[in-house]
């Protein structure tokens, strides 16, 4: 709405900390804002101070905790409320000002209430991020139940336990789209008028516009610059030990998951919104709107989902060749990747879902017919008229489910095959062994692989990027 100094930059520069993990972003600023950290050592030494001279705020806290998490997240909330601005009706605003209200009266009278969809859904996505977090939460020492489902799976060996645990968050999540319902209320937002032309952005005073250039900077250094900045320094002067042939394993588990996740997801994404747009039955919308429910549940507690029954298959395959061919089968599933990609898939769907359900929305039935009539069946119609338009949408869905299986964590550790690492399992790993030197390769490199869809969506597909935001919360309402 104003002539902020740096717009363009800052436009895309603002989404940069969704390609830091949170749990990246807590081993980088412990490790500096530590007692032994460089900051509070620098302080001691400057001023001469010991131990008992001076009091510093605790990062291994909830306080600290909120703080990493909310610089990492915050994109979420700026993203679906920017689109929100952009799409205001421009004659409203205008309206509010000829009755008299100053810029910043209308913005709050009238600005924020009719984006208040969108910041419910931004600050709605935010809690289901938060509520589903593991590695910031663990190496912070906050106790919340994702770090009880873990302990209490492998620790105290009690998987009952565990899924207890794990049925009272999801309960919590509900809790959560529910609350976010009830404030909602019978209120509705709809647009009193077309937006024909843009709004004209306000010119702020030379003090005002260094507030305002501050105000931006300020998230984008601390939940970009500096943890990738920290990151790449100790990975050139340290990095893993491991060697390079060992660390290439990592990075190609992790890779080889991701890029199997995403093409799965996006094909079972395309399938299941063209079976809707084929048939609009409710019992189809139903199942299709289940398919997509997984985003709003936590990893972990879709890991303890996953893993009880597939182990209960395991045993019963395996008792069965034994009974029927004398020869045991092993761990087919929880002894291989399969349970893994499974989980992700119920996790991750609804991105590609719901990228597919747009585009499939933007294309007129008239071009289904015109197929139809020109003798192309249903599985032609899908690859020679839909699939060349929904092309970008879907490559959009796809980077994204690659760089969402890149950084999950909780799900990763609970499910994945014994001595199967991932670039995500192995800086967990180091950073809680207090190696964040030898940690900063695997998480830098899974921060510069979230950069992608950043730099490919921000400007020109911003609004894809929204949409499919947005469509995360949606799918757990």
């Amino acid at each position: 709405m104003t002539r902020v100094p740096l717009r363009g930059l800052f436009e895309w520069a603002l989404l940069l900390p969704l390609a830091v993990p949170a749990y990246v972003m807590a081993y980088v600023y412990y490790d500096l804002l530590a007692y032994a950290g460089p900051v509070q050592t620098w302080l001691r030494d400057l001023f001469g101070w010991g131990r008992d001279d001076y009091v510093f705020p605790d990062i291994s806290s909830l306080y600290g905790a909120v703080l990493v998490m909310g610089f990492v997240l915050y994109p979420y909330v700026y993203l679906l409320s920017r689109a929100a601005f952009l799409q205001q009706s421009v004659g409203v605003l205008e309206a509010g000002r000829i009755l008299g209200g100053s810029p910043t009266g209308v913005f709050l009278r009238l600005g924020v209430p009719m984006a208040r969809p969108a910041i419910a859904a931004g600050a709605a996505l935010v809690a289901m991020e938060t509520l589903a977090d593991y590695g910031t939460v663990t190496h912070l020492g906050v106790p919340t139940f994702t770090t009880g489902i873990y302990r209490t799976w492998f620790a105290s060996g009690a998987p009952v336990a565990a899924a207890q645990l794990a049925a009272v968050l999801l309960a919590t999540v509900a809790v959560v789209l529910v609350a976010e319902r009830l404030a909602r209320g019978r209120a509705r937002f709809h647009e009193a008028a077309g937006r024909m032309r843009p709004t004209a952005r306000l010119s702020l005073s030379p003090g005002t516009a260094v507030l305002a250039v501050a105000a931006c900077a300020v998230p984008v250094l601390v939940g970009f610059v500096i943890p990738a900045a920290v990151l790449l320094d100790l990975a050139v002067r340290h990095g893993d030990p491991m060697g390079l042939a060992a660390f290439a394993e990592f990075a190609r588990n992790s890779f080889s998951l991701a890029a199997l996740t995403s093409v799965l997801a996006v094909g079972l994404g395309l399938l299941l919104a063209y079976a809707q747009r084929m048939d609009r039955t409710p019992a189809t919308r139903v199942a299709v709107r289940c398919a997509g429910l997984g985003y709003a549940i936590p990893g972990a507690v879709i890991a303890v989902g996953v893993l009880v029954p597939f182990a209960a298959l395991d045993n019963a395959l395996d008792a069965l060749a034994r009974e029927v061919l004398g020869v045991s089968t092993g761990l087919v599933l929880t002894g291989t990747i399969a349970a893994l990609v499974f989980a992700y898939l119920v996790r991750f769907l609804a991105v590609a879902l719901g990228a597919a359900e747009s585009g499939l929305n933007r294309v007129s039935p008239s071009l289904d017919e015109a197929a139809r009539t020109l003798g192309a069946g249903p599985g032609r119609t899908l690859l020679s008229v839909h699939l060349p338009l929904l092309r970008g949408g879907l490559l959009t869905a796809a980077i994204l489910v690659f760089v969402d299986v890149m950084k999950e964590l909780p799900a990763t550790l609970i499910v994945r095959p014994f001595n199967f690492e991932t670039l995500a399992v192995r800086a967990h790993r180091l950073a809680s062994d207090a190696l964040l030197e030898q940690a900063s390769t695997a998480s830098l490199t899974i921060v510069l692989v979230g950069i992608a869809p950043v730099i490919l969506v921000g400007e020109q597909n911003a609004d894809r990027l929204a949409d499919s935001a947005q469509v995360r919360v949606f799918r757990g309402q």
